[in-house]
């Protein structure tokens, strides 16, 4: 039987009553059965861990209530008295209730210290009065909770620290390390300077305040301070704060740190270029914080220049920036002039100063154009106030030294003035022509061009201009031969036996246009039969291609275009009817001399022998010179070449039978329309039936003479005879 089971409540004795019934006779009896309690169960405690904390700063003498224990045996079997394991700083207390129920205070009979032991472990041992002896235990774990008792402490009192000035920022001098035994926030260390540290070195040096690293934030200049002292508290963050103090030191070394100075003391910014050489532009002085070889310094220009440094000899480190070559703003409107200063120091440190020096324009140059000869060309016919060219002078010079006049330089030629003739604009040079030019008449102009500034005083140049006018294709031909009045058909007659490649007529046109424009082709515009008849386009001969034939029609019409070589091309026409007539007309070659009546000196005939007198004395004159001038130079040894405007003979034909191969030889070709056998025809109309008119000219003019000498005379003659043409041209036309 188990008692604690029977009697759960904790009482001395224990009756387990029973009913006993006898059957015969029936009868009931009450029994009550006392049992007795034995030491069959240990003690024990609610709580088999127990855990106490106890703040180290508690006072001796103070209790700390434990569980009680439990044994379920009643008598001398219960509880009878509480142990604890040995310990230095705790006892127990057992007190007994009104109940008689025993409780167990924990006493704390020495002060704790957390940083010697932290945790306290007892055991409580609850022990019972039976036999044999039976007990239970507890554990007791005393956490000693921390109080702020003990500050911060560093290493040393005083740290020691060398540092290189011009450290840069962020150099880490040294790291703090300040130890507190306390644990929690009572052992959270903040580091910071004290009210001793100067803010002059809280300026250079900054403290992290978690970590204690101590690092460079501003200059540490050895010249401004060669010695540093750091005050420095070590708090914790306890409920009352405990700290500790340390001082650093820190010894700066020296290095050579300072750069050398320049001090601009007087400078001319501006000066004119023509300041004389040795001239001072600036004073200047340099300097430096250094002593020894770092503060030994030295001044020099960056580069060659028209300057030069001459130091001072009155007073020490000061120099003077003079001009020692002639400016000219023309080439360098500006100088910088960068000044360099070094000092000694290893490594050296230099600096350097730039003075800017403008120099201010002298009129000290003379317009200049592009060329010293513009040859313009400009068109006959041209526009009057036509802009021919723009004749623009360069000035180097600045403002008024650079604003330029233009003026023509005042010439005649042939009693008219050149600013009659053209116009200059006085600000930009822009040159006009005043009138039309015709190039028949006047072909060039030379004159001169003057450009003035406007400086004081005032300096010029001129240049030459060449004007030459140029052909325009403005003339169309004329044609002179055959001659015809007033524009009407010319009329020829032939005999119908004439041979193949006989000279039917010749047909001579002039264009008083330049040699370009004046070049000269013929061609037929209509003819009766074009196997019948051929026309040179060079020379305008019109031969026959073949013997006329009793087919052939006994009239031919011919129109011959004579067309020049201008752009675009200028023309004239004649038409020639040819009849054929039966009647035996003798040939030239058989042709005599038949004598002028009176009739022929008509007015126009009376002018043609007047003009053709006139080229015979001219030629003749010009043949005597020419003689007179071989004589006197000495013959080559080697004939020259034919001359473009000579007249050659390559066979012992005639001359109008010739192809003449110059446009000079087309003005003489007017006189040599028809020739046989050396004899000169000029055709005129004869009365009394006569069919020509025939005057001769020897040959012994030198007109088939293949001579240098007859070249030469052939074209000196051939230029007269363009004015004696010209006048019977005009005869003509009138």
């Amino acid at each position: 039987m188990d008692r604690e089971y029977l009697c759960p409540t904790k009482t001395t004795s224990c009756f387990l009553k029973l009913d006993v019934i006898i059957e015969s006779p029936l009868r009931i009896f009450n029994i009550e059965l006392g049992i007795t309690d034995i030491n069959d169960n240990a003690p024990h405690f609610r709580r088999d861990r127990v855990e106490l904390d106890v703040s180290e700063s508690a006072t001796p003498g103070e209790r700390f209530s434990l569980p009680n224990g439990v044994d379920p045996d009643v008598g001398i079997n219960t509880i009878k008295t509480y142990k604890l394991s040995v310990s230095k700083h705790f006892t127990i207390e057992i007190q007994t209730g009104s109940d008689g129920t025993q409780y167990v205070d924990l006493v704390l009979t020495k002060s704790l210290d957390r940083e010697e032991n932290a945790v306290h472990n007892l055991v409580l041992t609850a022990v019972d009065g039976g036999v044999p002896v039976r007990s239970g235990t507890a554990n007791i774990i005393v956490r000693v909770q921390d109080t702020n008792d003990n500050p911060p402490r560093f290493d040393k009192q005083t740290y020691t620290i060398n540092m290189t000035e011009n450290s840069p920022m962020g150099t880490l001098v040294m790291k703090l390390n300040a130890t507190d035994l306390d644990e929690g926030p009572n052992s959270e260390i903040v580091y910071s300077f004290t009210l001793y540290t100067s803010e002059k070195t809280q300026d250079v040096f900054t403290l992290n305040p978690n970590t204690g690293e101590i690092t460079v934030k501003g200059t540490i200049d050895y010249e401004d301070m060669k010695l540093y002292e750091l005050h420095i508290e070590a708090r914790d963050k306890g409920t009352h704060p405990l700290l500790g103090q340390c001082k650093v030191v820190v010894h700066v070394t020296d290095m050579n740190d300072n750069y050398p100075e320049i001090t601009i003391q007087s400078v001319k910014n501006t000066v004119e270029e023509n300041i004389p050489v040795g001239s001072v532009i600036a004073l200047v002085g340099i300097s430096d914080r250094d002593t020894g070889d770092n503060g030994n310094v030295s001044l020099s220009i960056n580069q060659p220049m028209h300057f030069i440094l001459n130091k001072s000899s009155e007073r020490p480190l000061h120099y003077k920036l003079i001009v020692s070559e002639p400016l000219d703003r023309e080439s360098v409107p500006e100088y910088d002039i960068t000044l360099i200063v070094s000092d000694a120091g290893t490594p050296p440190l230099t600096d350097n100063e730039t003075i800017t020096v403008h120099l201010l324009d002298v009129n000290d140059n003379a317009p200049q154009f592009p060329q010293s000869f513009y040859t313009i060309r400009v068109m006959e016919n041209n526009a009057p106030g036509a802009l021919l060219s723009s004749l623009t002078a360069f000035d180097p010079d600045l403002h008024e030294n650079q604003y330029l006049v233009y003026f023509i330089l005042e010439k005649e030629i042939a009693n008219t003035s050149m600013s009659m003739l053209f116009s200059i604009n006085p600000e930009n040079g822009n040159l006009y022509a005043l009138k039309t030019f015709d190039y028949e008449i006047e072909k060039e102009f030379l004159f001169h061009i003057e450009a003035r500034d406007s400086g004081s005083p005032p300096l010029s140049s001129n240049v030459t201009v060449h004007i030459i006018i140029v052909d325009q294709n403005d003339n169309a031909p004329v044609i002179v031969s055959p001659w015809r009045a007033h524009g009407s058909v010319v009329e020829e007659k032939i005999p119908r036996s004439t041979d193949k490649g006989s000279l039917v007529a010749k047909v001579i046109a002039l264009d008083t246009d330049s040699v370009h424009n004046s070049r000269i082709t013929y061609q037929f515009l209509q003819v009766t039969d074009a196997t019948l008849f051929s026309l040179d386009q060079y020379n305008g001969e019109i031969r026959t291609m073949r013997m006329f034939s009793y087919r052939d029609p006994r009239h031919q019409r011919l129109v011959v275009v004579a067309k020049d070589n201008g752009e675009p091309a200028l023309s004239a026409t004649v038409t020639i009817k040819l009849s054929t007539v039966e009647t035996v007309v003798k040939a030239y070659s058989d042709m005599t001399e038949v004598p002028l009546e009176y009739d022929i000196f008509s007015d126009l005939n009376l002018y043609l022998v007047i003009g053709l007198g006139s080229v015979s004395f001219l030629l003749l004159i010009t043949i005597l010179v020419t003689i007179v001038l071989k004589c006197q130079k000495p013959k080559p040894s080697k004939a020259a070449p034919p001359c473009r405007n000579s007249v050659i003979s390559e066979r012992n034909s005639t001359i109008a039978d010739s192809t003449l191969v110059s446009n000079d030889a087309y003005w003489y070709s007017l006189f040599l329309a028809e020739t046989r056998k050396g004899k000169l025809v000029v055709r005129q109309p004869v009365p009394k039936g006569s069919r020509y008119i025939v005057s001769s000219l020897p040959r012994g003019t030198g007109l088939t003479d293949t001579s240098d000498s007859a070249a030469s005379t052939l074209q000196v003659g051939a230029q007269c005879s363009r004015i004696s043409i010209f006048i019977m041209y005009c005869i003509n036309i009138r």
